[in-house]
């Protein structure tokens, strides 16, 4: 934006907006474990599991159970996205891909979704639903613009790799708003966040990514560079989100960019 940006790297924990089926997994505790170590053996954070289970140190005991997560499943309704799920359960977009093993952007009506929980929890029918119902819905697109614009927008890894990558290198993304203290709502090549907020924009250093480049974020999905930074530089992005939550919601995280010709 033409002030400096102001990078939200902060993590809040959102409170879920609606209410979702949910099934707790517990474990016993062995010698020599952490929550470190059972934390990344089931897909999990040790927050997460301090959380659920009232800790106030990170001091486990040998044979003492444990809940490692509590598992939540949205059902798709008309209109929804991986994002605004993502908001309303106060998860990431890219850990529900993970969860569910997506490989696009697109989910269809009625498909069922694990929204929090260990990537174990991810069911196999669901996983291989979303390709048999994309077909289905391509047969009737026309009756559901919804369904057509998710069609659109959707982004497979198979589809970015079959484009022509200029380069492709980790970056270290955070997230801002066009509400932020200091900012003017206009990106450094003049797109109005505030009149666009659907827009997929990301801040760069012109110096690594050239503005105006067509690129797409692991996690984000495709988006043009449009905007630049004071604490914007090297191998560093920040990927515009309308939502201020949301923004704090997405942190400090190092992503795969793909910078596209």
């Amino acid at each position: 934006m033409k002030k400096t940006i102001f990078s939200i790297a902060a993590v809040a924990a959102l409170s879920t907006a609606g209410v979702a089926s949910a099934q707790a997994e517990q474990i016993v505790v062995n010698k020599g474990d952490t929550l470190w170590s059972i934390s990344q053996q089931h897909g999990t954070s040790v927050q997460e599991i301090k959380d659920l289970n009232g800790l106030t140190s990170d001091l486990i005991l040998p044979n003492s159970t444990l809940t490692i997560s509590s598992e939540e499943v949205h059902t798709v309704v008309s209109g929804d996205t991986l994002w605004s799920i993502s908001e309303k359960y106060g998860v990431s977009v890219d850990s529900i891909y993970k969860l569910n093993n997506l490989s696009s952007d697109l989910i269809i009506p009625g498909q069922t979704l694990t929204v929090k929980g260990s990537q174990a929890a991810a069911k196999p029918q669901e996983q291989a639903k979303p390709k048999a119902e994309q077909k289905k819905k391509a047969q009737v697109k026309d009756q559901n613009p919804a369904v057509n614009e998710a069609s659109a927008n959707a982004v497979t890894e198979t589809s970015v790799k079959s484009e022509q990558v200029a380069k492709e290198f980790t970056v270290t993304a955070t997230a801002y708003t066009a509400y932020c203290n200091g900012c003017s709502g206009t990106t450094a090549t003049g797109d109005d966040l505030r009149a666009n907020p659907d827009k997929k924009v990301i801040a760069v250093d012109p110096k690594v990514i050239p503005l105006g480049s067509k690129v797409y974020v692991e996690g984000y999905g495709y988006a043009t560079a449009s905007d630049t930074g004071g604490a914007i530089k090297g191998n560093k992005i920040d990927v515009f989100i309308p939502s201020q939550d949301a923004a704090m919601a997405w942190g400090k995280r190092s992503v795969n960019i793909k910078v596209l010709n």
